[in-house]
Order: structure tokens, then C-alpha cells, then sequence
């Protein structure tokens, strides 16, 4: 398939026009302290045609438990709505449920991607130094810097302030993927008391 750039995308982010778009998919989250649990992301970039990529990403945390033995018939839980297409898949007689009950809101951040024009030493030729903020509902603002290019992402906190009741978060790295046309992404951070370490990852299907 011939790739095509998004309307009036702003050719300073063309580096990052593969993200625009709407994905969904599930992940994992495993941290000391947090234990492990199974989420639904839905995650959006899109452009207003300035020179950055605008996102918006909400994590919902699943039911995880796993049971002894296979449900009965009837006993299957309801799959989880996907907001695009839930209307046509429920029956006709079943009220249309809103997506927040696919599970408990873990995290929903907001946030700026911009191809940076400081190019540090060092960077390959064929990757774009990038400058990313982005803003957690639970009190945190974070800053990271990074590098774009070949399909992959690396970034990497740079600066992160927080209000008194947020949670202590010291540093973080995310890698973002193009994989086979779809998006996969892990997440390491430093919080709680503990070093650098994993901390979530997903993979995302274009919608």
C-alpha cells in the first residue's frame, strides 16, 4: 500500500506522519508495587497543520483474573466495546454501552510531538531529533527528548515536574514501533522508590 501524507500535515513533522490516526489495542502493565494488570489503550495524533503532531492517549484497566476453568455456555464475559464499529456487533435488543465501561481509567495524558531543529552530535543522518511534552491528568508534566526514524522512536525524559499530589515519577524512556502495520510501544520508569525498569508496553492496530 502507497503510503500518502495526511492533509495539510505540516511538512516539519512529515518525520512523524506515520502516527497519524486513531489506535486501540491491549497491554500490559507489571511494576513492583502496582503488581500486573491488562489494559485497553486508545490513542490518537492528529494536526491542526502547525508544525507539530497534537496526541491524547487513555489506558483502561481490565478485569485480569484468569478463571480455574472455561465459562459455560451463557457465561462468556461481553467483549470489550471498540467505540468504532460496537453498535453493529451488539444485538439489537442490547443497550449501546459507552466505551468507559470497557474498564477502569487508568492514566489519560495529553501532549505535543515536534521535530526538533537542534540537531545533537551524534545523530544518525537518516533519524530526526524530536521534542515531545506531554501532560498526565494525575498531576505530572513531562518533557522528553529523542529521535525519530526508520519506523522506530526512542525518547527519553528530559525534565519532569509534578504537582504535591502526584505520584513520584524520577525518569522515563519510551520506544515507539512500526511493526507489520502496527503500532507497538514499551515504557520504563523510575518511580516509587525503584530504578529505571519496565513498566508497560502494547500493541495498537490502526482504526
Amino acid at each position: 500500500m502507497t503510503f500518502t501524507f495526511p492533509d495539510g500535515l505540516s511538512p516539519e513533522v512529515y518525520p512523524l506522519a506515520w502516527l497519524v490516526g486513531r489506535w486501540r489495542g491491549e497491554g500490559v502493565i507489571e511494576y513492583p508495587s502496582i503488581g500486573k494488570k491488562t489494559f485497553v489503550q486508545d490513542l490518537v495524533f492528529d494536526h491542526d497543520g502547525g508544525p507539530y503532531l497534537r496526541f491524547e492517549s487513555t489506558l483502561r484497566v481490565l478485569e485480569d483474573v484468569v478463571p480455574d476453568k472455561l465459562p459455560g455456555e451463557g457465561e462468556w464475559p461481553a467483549p470489550v466495546p471498540d467505540p468504532t464499529d460496537a453498535a453493529a456487533e451488539l444485538p439489537e435488543t442490547a443497550e449501546i454501552p459507552d466505551v468507559v465501561t470497557a474498564g477502569t481509567v487508568w492514566s489519560t495524558e495529553t501532549g505535543y510531538w515536534r521535530v526538533s531543529t537542534d540537531r545533537p552530535d551524534g545523530l544518525e543522518d537518516d533519524k530526526h531529533a524530536l521534542e515531545v511534552l506531554t501532560a498526565d491528568a494525575s498531576g505530572r508534566i513531562t518533557v522528553y527528548i529523542g529521535a525519530a526514524g526508520n519506523g522506530r522512536i526512542d525518547l527519553a525524559s528530559d525534565a519532569i515536574a509534578r504537582t504535591s499530589t502526584a505520584s513520584e515519577v524520577r525518569a522515563s524512556k519510551r520506544l515507539y514501533g512500526l511493526v507489520q502495520g502496527r503500532l507497538l510501544w514499551v515504557e520504563e520508569l523510575a518511580a516509587f522508590g525503584e530504578p529505571l525498569r519496565s513498566y508497560a508496553s502494547a500493541e495498537l492496530d490502526r482504526q
